[in-house]
């Protein structure tokens, strides 16, 4: 996901997104710990796009006080 994605939620859609990236990633290892992924790499890359919302989420919780 891109930054420029992410800044265009609002920040209702940011919390609900976050809760879902983080289960979808909970998923992931739960399914890599019974059969391995052929593409570890997505692990990275959904830690980032979490960690990126996070971060513009507390950006926008910020300038909104």
């Amino acid at each position: 996901m891109k930054i420029a994605e992410v800044r265009d939620m609002s920040v209702a859609d940011l919390r609900d997104r976050i809760e879902v990236e983080k289960a979808n990633l909970d998923t992931m290892k739960i399914n890599h710990a019974i059969s391995p992924l052929e593409d570890t790499s997505k692990f990275k890359k959904l830690r980032k796009d979490i960690a990126r919302m996070i971060t513009v989420l507390a950006e926008k919780e910020k300038s909104q006080n």
